[in-house]
This record gives structure tokens, sequence and C-alpha cells, in this order.
């Protein structure tokens, strides 16, 4: 099991957790972005510095994640396409992306992409505190533990 980390836009304090986890279970993790991104050094943790091209760090995850591994992103599109790939696929606010749940969060996400366009979009999310952080390192366990009991 790999953790893949769509870098682009992950919160500092979610890398770090993401890397302790890594380090704490002895698996790799893979941040992806299309820039230089700091992360833990620590030795499971890798920085992959994709082309500047926009999606160039989703495509690098896209062709690299597999069945059994876990992928951090908060890009809807993104995450449908690995959902769709059965690959388990989590936000950095403890969002667990399922089949069940992807089709209607990618069409909200396209109409508020819409009324962006238009001119239109209401306010951005709430704020990334401590409650969301916490949200996540648990989702984070706990989605961890399920995928390696489904491996073991």
């Amino acid at each position: 099991m790999t953790f893949f980390v769509d870098a682009d836009s992950c919160p500092v304090r979610i890398r770090e957790i993401i890397c302790k986890t890594a380090k704490r279970l002895q698996l790799p993790a893979v941040f992806a972005a299309n820039r230089p991104i700091p992360i833990p050094k620590n030795s499971y943790c890798t920085a992959i510095v994709t082309e500047a091209d926009d999606q160039a760090a989703d495509m690098y995850i896209l062709e690299h994640a597999v069945q059994g591994d876990m992928v951090i992103t908060r890009d809807i599109p993104l995450a449908k396409q690995l959902v769709d790939a059965h690959i388990k696929v989590i936000n950095d606010r403890g969002v667990v992306y399922t089949p069940e749940n992807i089709g209607e969060r990618l069409s909200i996400r396209n109409f508020m992409y819409e009324l962006s366009v238009n001119g239109l979009a209401p306010e951005r999310t709430k704020a990334f505190g401590k409650k969301e952080v916490m949200e996540f390192a648990q989702a984070l366990d706990r989605e961890t533990q399920l995928l390696l009991k489904n491996v073991l």
C-alpha cells in the first residue's frame, strides 16, 4: 500500500500527518506536485516534481496509483477517476469518496464552477482549523486500517 498525495494544494499540517503515518506504519508516501513542495524528512516520504502543467501531478497519480493504495486529494474530477478505478480516496478534511457519493460531489463541484464562471460564486469553503485536521487524521487512520486489513 502506498499513499499518493495530490500535493499542489495540500495543507502543511496534512502533509505532516501523512508523513508521520507513513513512518509509523512503514508505508511509502508519494507527494506529487507541479512545483517543489516541502515535506517532512523521513525515508518513507518522497516528493515528485512533475512538469509545470496544471494537470501533471494528477496524471502522475492516475498512472501510478493502483487498487490497494490510498490517494489524498481535494480535486473532485481526479477523485472520480480514482474511485472508478477502485482506489481509496479521501480529501484533506477527511471526506471519503465512494462510488455512492462521488457522482453527487462532482455534480455540485461542476455547478459551483458554472456559478463561478458566471460571476455568481458563493463564498468559498470554510476555514481549515483544528477540527478539520482532527477529522482528517481520524479518517486517514480508519481508512488505512481498512485497506491494510483487506491486504493481509
